[in-house]
C-alpha cells in the first residue's frame, strides 16, 4: 500500500482549457505527431516535392496552350497528369505513414515499380512532346511547348533518379529473415 499513491497522478486541466483557449492546439496534436519528419528531410521525399512541382509545370504548359491540335500531346497530358496524381498520392501516404496500416503490400518492391514505370512512360512522353514541338510561323505558343519539352526532360530525369534510390531501398532492405538472422 505504500507505492499506491506514486502511481496516481492528480493532474487537471488548466483554466484556458475550460475557458475555450486554443482549441486547435488539441486537433493539431495527433496529425503532427503521424508526420514523419525523418521522411521530409530524405533524398526521395526530396525528389518527390520537386517531381510533384515540376511535373506540374509541365503539365500546366501543355494545359496552356491548343495542344489539341496535336493528338501526341494527349499522351503526354495523359501521361503528365497521371503520374503527378500519384507521385501526389504516394507522397501523402508516405508522409503521413498510412502505408504502415497495409502491411500484405510489398511497399519498397511497389514504389521501385512505380518508379520505374514512371520513368519509362514520362521519357515516351518527352520524347513525344520534344519531336512535337515545331516553330510554326505566328504559332504564339511555340515557347509553351518548348519549355514543356525542357521540364519533361527534368522531371524525367527525377523520375529516374527516384527509380534508382528507390532499387537501392529495395535491395537494401533489412527484412529478408534469411539474411538478417543468419550470423556470419
Amino acid at each position: 500500500m505504500a507505492d499506491f499513491p506514486s502511481k496516481v497522478t492528480t493532474e487537471t486541466s488548466s483554466p484556458s482549457s475550460q475557458q475555450g483557449g486554443n482549441s486547435l492546439r488539441g486537433l493539431a496534436a495527433p496529425v503532427t505527431s503521424m508526420i514523419d519528419m525523418s521522411f521530409i528531410r530524405s533524398i526521395p521525399a526530396i525528389l518527390m516535392v520537386a517531381e510533384i512541382f515540376l511535373g506540374l509545370l509541365h503539365w500546366a504548359l501543355i494545359a496552356s496552350t491548343y495542344y489539341s491540335i496535336l493528338p501526341a500531346y494527349g499522351w503526354v497530358m495523359f501521361v503528365a497528369v497521371t503520374t503527378w496524381i500519384l507521385t501526389t498520392v504516394l507522397f501523402f501516404m508516405i508522409l503521413f505513414s498510412a502505408h504502415r496500416k497495409f502491411t500484405f503490400v510489398p511497399w519498397l518492391l511497389m514504389v521501385m515499380v512505380y518508379y520505374g514505370v514512371a520513368t519509362v512512360l514520362y521519357l515516351t512522353a518527352f520524347l513525344t512532346n520534344a519531336a512535337s514541338v515545331e516553330p510554326f510561323y505566328g504559332f504564339y505558343f511555340y515557347g509553351h511547348l518548348a519549355a514543356a519539352a525542357f521540364f519533361g526532360a527534368v522531371v524525367t530525369l527525377l523520375y529516374g533518379a527516384s527509380a534508382f534510390f528507390s532499387y537501392l531501398d529495395w535491395k537494401g532492405d533489412g527484412g529478408n529473415a534469411a539474411t538478417s538472422t543468419v550470423p556470419t
